[in-house]
C-alpha cells in the first residue's frame, strides 16, 4: 500500500523570509536588556533543532547549514542594525518597547507549552515549571539590584561578553544584555556594533561561537535523555524572565498604547507560530 503525503509544504521564499524574520528577532533579544535571545529561539521554534545541528555538525551538514543561514543572517541584522534602534527605543520610551516583546512572548506560548507537553506531563513537570519560573524571577530581581562592576574594554573582554552572548544561545532565559550591564560594557559594545567595529566584534563572534559549539552536545544529550524535564525547565525560565521584565510605572496615555503594543506583538507572534504548525518541512535534524 502506498502512503500519500498530503501536508502541506510552505513556499521556499516564504519560509526563507520567515527563518530571516526570526534571526533578527533572535539578534535583538541579545542587545536588548532584559530580553532573552536564546528565549526568542524556544519560542520561535529554532531553539532544539540548532542544538541538534551545533551538537552534530556532520549530519546532514549542508542541508542544516542552508536552513539556518537566513537565521544566522538574520541574527546578524538583528545585531548590528538594530543596535542603534534598541539603544534609542530604550532611552527614551523603554516601556512600550518591552510591552511589545512581552506580547510577542505571550503569543508564541500556547505553541511552547504545546511542543513540551507533546510526551505527556505529570505533576512532576508543573512543579519543576512553577519552582523554576519563581526561582529566575528572584535571580533576574536581583541582578538588576546588583552593584555595577566596571570592566575595561578590550579584546579579552569582548571575548567574555561573546561568551556570554554563546551562553544567551543555549541557557533560555538568560539575558546577555543584563551582565553586560552589570560589567559596564554594554554601552561600549553597542556603539562598536553600531559602526561595525571589527575590534569588538571579532571577539564577541569568537566567544559566541566556541561556548555555543562546547555546550550544545551537553544540551542535546539532555533532550534526548530528558525531553520533558528540559523543555519544563525552559518553560518555567520563559515564564519567570518574562515576568522579570514587566515595566512598572506606567500610567495614562501610555497605559493603552502599551496595551496596544501588547496585543500586536502577540498576534503577529501567534500568526507566526500558526504559520509554523500549519506547513511541515523536511525533517533535517533527526
Amino acid at each position: 500500500m502506498t502512503t500519500v503525503n498530503n501536508a502541506k509544504q510552505i513556499h521556499p521564499a516564504l519560509d526563507w523570509l520567515l527563518r530571516l524574520f526570526k534571526g533578527i528577532m533572535v539578534g535583538i533579544g541579545f542587545i536588548t536588556p532584559g530580553l532573552s535571545g536564546g528565549v526568542l529561539a524556544v519560542v520561535l521554534g529554532i531553539y532544539e533543532p540548532l542544538i541538534r545541528f551545533l551538537s552534530n555538525l556532520r549530519h546532514k551538514f549542508i542541508q542544516n547549514a542552508l536552513f539556518f543561514l537566513p537565521v544566522a543572517v538574520g541574527g546578524v541584522i538583528g545585531m548590528v542594525a538594530f543596535a542603534a534602534v534598541v539603544d534609542i527605543a530604550f532611552t527614551h520610551q523603554p516601556a512600550l518597547f518591552t510591552w511589545l516583546f512581552i506580547g510577542f512572548i505571550t503569543g508564541t506560548f500556547p505553541s511552547l507549552f504545546k511542543t513540551a507537553g507533546k510526551q505527556g506531563r505529570t505533576w512532576t513537570h508543573w512543579l519543576i515549571l512553577a519552582i523554576v519560573a519563581v526561582g529566575t524571577l528572584f535571580l533576574l530581581r536581583w541582578m538588576d539590584n546588583a552593584q555595577l562592576v566596571q570592566l575595561t574594554p578590550s579584546f579579552g573582554t569582548w571575548l567574555l561578553s561573546g561568551a556570554l552572548i554563546g551562553l544567551g544561545v543555549v541557557v533560555p532565559g538568560l539575558s546577555p544584555s543584563n551582565f553586560l550591564i552589570y560589567f559596564g560594557i554594554y554601552q561600549p559594545m553597542a556603539a562598536g556594533l553600531r559602526v561595525l567595529d571589527l575590534g569588538v566584534a571579532v571577539p564577541l563572534g569568537l566567544g559566541g561561537l566556541i561556548i555555543v559549539l562546547v555546550l550544545a552536545k551537553l544540551i542535546a544529550w539532555l533532550f534526548k535523555k530528558a525531553y520533558t524535564v528540559i523543555y519544563h525547565l525552559i518553560l518555567g525560565v520563559v515564564i519567570g524572565s518574562t515576568i522579570a521584565i514587566i515595566p512598572e510605572g506606567v500610567s495614562g496615555w501610555m497605559i493603552a498604547l502599551s496595551a496596544l503594543l501588547f496585543v500586536l506583538g502577540a498576534l503577529a507572534s501567534f500568526g507566526m507560530s500558526r504559520l509554523d504548525e500549519k506547513y511541515e518541512r523536511e525533517e533535517l535534524f533527526a
